[in-house]
């Protein structure tokens, strides 16, 4: 997807942060954006926001979670704009703490809204991208979490894991429809994703983690030396054009990445491999590099 000039994006968690970076960098670049968020004393502000920099953009009060009102709001963006081009499913919560203190609740919020959501999106959104035969792209945002891991950010790290997994396969199977897919990567940036608490659900109220205003403010001050979103959305912009499977803002994280692969490959067994099972392993690959090569050609 290299013209974005009067193309239609979609964005979920586009109140604030990230979404809200990646919603200003996609207005500028010319295309119609639908930003959708689960808080309206975000979502009324980003409009603004977006529209007195010159953006056109609607906005949709949305529960990522909600596969109904996720339907509707592909709906909905068709109803405004015609088509859908752009599927950026950005929305999501954070936890940290040891993952033996999580309750049942926790592991259904962050999971629903970091995996289901993702999983929403591409049900409600691909079928019209597919349909309308004009190409397109989605963008998943994962997070240098779903490569990387430390302690007390396990559920976290889960849920940003199946989204780099997800996406991964993702790209060979929309690759034939001519719709390329991305995941954005992105780590410290300044947004208030520790604020998702607030409008964390009553169902998933119960919790095995208590962040109450000292740990607020301890994250505020981490988070305030992150990236510009503007940033991470430049990055992903040009991420898209080009078609990459990884988007990487930061450049920080090069030799912990090296050191985790290198890691991997040290503990391999060095025995000669299963000559039926390496058959078997070819042809996987063999499949994997005819489907990489479709992708590739969107480039």
């Amino acid at each position: 997807m290299r013209d974005f000039n009067g193309r239609v994006a979609f964005v979920t968690g586009g109140g604030s942060g990230i979404g809200l970076g990646l919603a200003r960098a996609l207005c500028d670049a010319g295309m119609k954006v639908v930003i959708a968020d689960v808080r309206l004393d975000h979502l009324d502000p980003a409009l603004a926001q977006l529209r007195a920099a010159g953006g056109t953009v609607h906005g949709i009060a949305l529960d990522v979670t909600d596969r109904e009102g996720m339907a509707r709001a592909a709906e909905e963006t068709i109803r405004t704009f015609g088509k859908i081009h752009l599927l950026c499913n950005n929305a999501g919560v954070s936890l940290f703490g040891p993952m033996d203190a999580a309750t049942f609740d926790d592991w259904d919020w962050v999971m629903g809204v970091n995996v289901g959501g993702v999983i929403n999106g591409l049900q409600a959104f691909v079928p019209h991208m597919k349909a309308q035969g004009e190409g397109g792209h989605v963008l998943n945002t994962a997070s240098m979490a779903g490569l990387l891991v430390g302690p007390g950010m396990g559920l976290y790290s889960a849920s940003k894991f199946a989204v780099v997994g997800l996406t991964a396969s993702l790209r060979y199977d929309l690759a034939p429809h001519r719709i390329g897919v991305s995941m954005l990567c992105p780590g410290f940036v300044r947004s208030n994703i520790h604020e998702a608490v607030l409008s964390r659900p009553a169902r998933n109220a119960d919790s095995g983690y208590r962040v109450g205003p000292e740990e607020m403010q301890r994250l505020d001050k981490v988070l305030a030396v992150g990236m510009d979103p503007l940033d991470v959305g430049g990055a992903a912009l040009e991420g898209i054009r080009r078609n990459d499977l990884y988007i990487f803002p930061h450049a920080e994280f090069r030799d912990e990445l090296r050191g985790v692969f290198d890691e991997i490959l040290a503990v391999l067994p060095e025995r000669a491999p299963d000559p039926a099972r390496m058959a078997m392993e070819d042809g996987r690959r063999r499949r994997r590099h005819e489907a990489a090569a479709v992708a590739d050609a969107l480039k």
